[in-house]
């Protein structure tokens, strides 16, 4: 996806309110005080007709399915009525949207309705815990992975369930509008700015914000002193606590080690100052932490999939460089 202005959500009867909701919250309201691009949001049904939702209200779209082949992302979300045969209409909608570049995201077991379309064969996909094994065993040429938040397959992404709808819409920002315009928006909705895990599948690790007061401590000082050599000691003082309970419960209120955390702070850093600065890849890794070009290249290419230099030609795009100053997440 190389632009994302234009996003239609598809919806049909008995769709699910929740995940309905979510494209709408990312891309439905405007942001631009916030520096985020408008986007041209339609909502879109089967000939325009109204459509109940699972939770019992009527929804009456804007647009039938032709607006889906305008879109430069199409939304298909949790949807009975086009679970089934019905998944049927959407097929050439899609697939005059996908012949012109665009992305088809689906959103928890809307994974069914694009898996119908044929869309997921020979991909990575995800979906709800609870229907992977059902996806897996209805359409066996998907590859599906049942224990991530994500996955983006070339044009096709699939999210897991509730929640993990809203870090596939807010990676699919990042991608193309870079991690400010991302942050904005997660800002806005007070979501925890998620960052992925590979650039091939676009899996992301689960990190759940910290209710710990002392650990959130630790947290806001050990991602405002990035640069510096951050030992578990030091950081463990810093919340007053031994190194090990520190650690213990450190993976309990984050779900990851300290290590980790530490390294996703880092590289999303350094995604920052590629996307946004001008500085040399040398000085990105010293401003990170990472010690040398040759470190940051290592751990960048292990979580982004791709290189620092790649990343910033292929995010940077035309925009000029300006000057970044790195704030701690939840700043």
């Amino acid at each position: 996806m190389h632009t994302l202005r234009s996003v239609a959500v598809v919806v049909g009867e008995a769709f699910s309110a929740f995940e309905f909701a979510i494209p709408c919250e990312v891309f439905g309201i405007d942001r631009t005080e916030d520096g985020v691009p408008a986007f041209d949001f339609a909502v879109c049904a089967p000939g325009g007709l109204p459509v109940r939702s699972a939770q019992g209200f009527v929804l009456t779209p804007e647009h039938g399915l032709e607006r889906v082949d305008e879109a430069d992302l199409v939304v298909v979300g949790p949807s009975q009525g086009l679970r089934g045969p019905g998944a049927d209409v959407l097929v050439p909608h899609l697939d005059a949207a996908l012949a012109r570049g665009a992305t088809v995201a689906s959103l928890c077991s809307g994974a069914f309705t694009l898996a119908r379309g044929g869309y997921l064969d020979g991909r990575r996909a995800t979906t709800h815990h609870r229907y992977a094994a059902q996806l897996a065993r209805e359409f066996p040429a998907v590859q599906v992975v049942p224990d991530v938040l994500y996955v983006q397959d070339g044009p096709i992404a699939t999210s897991a369930g509730t929640a993990a709808g809203i870090d596939l819409c807010l990676h699919l920002v990042r991608q193309v509008h870079g991690t400010a315009v991302a942050t904005a928006v997660a800002r806005r909705m007070v979501v925890p700015p998620h960052r992925d895990g590979g650039q091939a599948q676009y899996v992301e690790a689960p990190v759940r914000p910290c209710a710990d007061e002392s650990l959130q401590r630790a947290l806001t000082w050990a991602a405002a002193h990035l640069d510096e050599d951050v030992d578990i000691a030091g950081w463990a003082r810093a919340a007053a606590m031994s190194p090990r309970t520190f650690a213990r419960r450190f993976r309990a209120e984050t779900g990851v080690t300290p290590h980790r955390w530490l390294l996703e702070q880092r590289v999303a850093a350094a995604r920052l100052l590629l996307e946004e600065g001008d500085e040399s890849v040398d000085e990105v890794a010293r401003r990170c932490g990472f010690g040398s070009a040759a470190t940051l290249r290592q751990h960048f290419l292990r979580l982004v999939g791709t290189t620092p230099t790649s990343y910033r030609r292929a995010y940077r795009g035309a925009r000029a460089p300006r000057a970044v100053r790195l704030v701690p997440a939840g700043a």
